[in-house]
């Protein structure tokens, strides 16, 4: 039987908005922030991908062409985390404090992790073309770096979502190096993630050749062919990970994507369905060289993908957090002043974000730098 003592108590203090704005804001931003994310880490995968492969021309270029961008787009992650994360200390406070205090050593080595890995990332930005040795050396550790972030992250948001095991792990050693090694969907979560950045990483350099299509069309067919195979490859292998996520679920929270809960189910069936959609679309696009395809279509429903997979996600944290959370007892005293404020500035700033996206070059149409 479950006790509810072992879970802290509900912070007093109301919501300054309806319990779903927060919701809506948490999975909004998160989808962001994971987008970003997928990038920045998959960039820094494809750049040091393109340096190491034998037989491509081109590939210190673009492990260059990349690597300058990283930079940005690490700051656009960190920047659109801040507020997800904000939001899941609002509506999942108890839990997710609890879990940073059993991994807190871990949990603070993240600021400097990510510190460090900023500062590589520039250095590989600036100083890559002159050191061209060192700067291949400094982006795989900054992106190893990154790819420990991921792991601390993923261990605090699943041992969130086990209130079970608090008692026992601090009793046992009140050390703060709690890593959730013991949960079975830690893994397969983990690639689950980090494999779907790979596949982005695949579509930034798709963008970039579709930025230089009519400018520079070797180079761009190189980007293309490069970025475009390891985005298949890499959803060919989501696939297989997602599923095995999926299996690793408690029987209760698979059952909703398999029947139980239709608005889940059909979840599951438009990102299964979608997953397939852009490999098959990108293997024409490559075939066809239709860059186009590749840049529009397979980004857009790319999109739609991760944003469907971002719900899934917060449906399945719910789903574990059933026995312990209920959002009745949430007091709401809702503040319009500063809500309206928030949402405008939060579009606004998301706008801006976009703007400086395309000027930078990401999603530059074919042959618009050509005047």
């Amino acid at each position: 039987m479950i006790d509810p003592g072992m879970v802290p108590t509900l912070d007093p203090n109301p919501l300054p908005a309806p319990y779903w704005v927060f919701k809506l804001l948490l999975v909004v931003t998160f989808t962001l922030h994971i987008m970003a994310m997928n990038l920045m880490l998959g960039g820094a995968a494809m750049a040091l991908l393109a340096r190491w492969r034998k037989g491509n021309a081109f590939g210190n270029r673009i492990f260059l062409d990349v690597a300058k961008k990283v930079p940005s787009l690490m700051a656009a992650t960190i920047s659109l985390g801040i507020a997800p994360l904000l939001f899941v200390q609002v509506l999942y406070g108890q839990y997710f404090y609890t879990s940073s205090i059993l991994l807190a050593w871990p949990w603070f080595l993240v600021i400097v992790f990510v510190i460090a890995a900023y500062y590589g990332f520039y250095f590989v930005a600036y100083r890559g073309e002159h050191r061209p040795l060192a700067a291949g050396r400094v982006l795989l550790f900054s992106t190893t770096l990154v790819l420990l972030v991921g792991f601390i992250y993923t261990n605090n948001i699943t041992l969130g979502l086990a209130p079970t095991r608090w008692a026992h792990k601090y009793f046992n050693s009140a050390s703060g190096w709690h890593l959730n090694l013991a949960e079975p969907t830690l893994f397969p979560r983990y690639l689950h993630f980090m494999t779907s950045a790979v596949a982005v990483g695949g579509l930034l350099l798709v963008l970039m050749a579709w930025a230089k299509w009519k400018q520079e069309r070797e180079y761009a067919v190189a980007l293309f062919q490069f970025g475009g195979k390891a985005f298949m490859y890499a959803n060919m292998a989501q696939i297989v990970i997602g599923m095995a996520f999926l299996m690793s679920l408690p029987r209760e929270v698979r059952m909703l994507f398999m029947g139980d809960s239709p608005l889940a189910s059909a979840l599951l069936g438009i990102g299964m369905v979608g997953a397939f959609a852009i490999i098959f679309l990108m293997s024409a696009a490559l075939r066809k060289e239709d860059i186009r395809l590749a840049g529009l279509g397979v980004t857009s429903i790319t999109a739609v993908v991760i944003a469907t997979m971002c719900v899934m996600r917060d449906m399945v944290r719910d789903a574990y957090l059933k026995p312990y959370l209920n959002a009745q007892p949430f007091a709401v005293q809702t503040q319009w002043s500063p809500l309206l404020l928030f949402l405008g500035v939060f579009v606004a700033g998301v706008a801006l974000w976009a703007v400086m996206l395309w000027r930078y070059g990401f999603f530059t149409k074919a042959g618009a730098g050509d005047k």
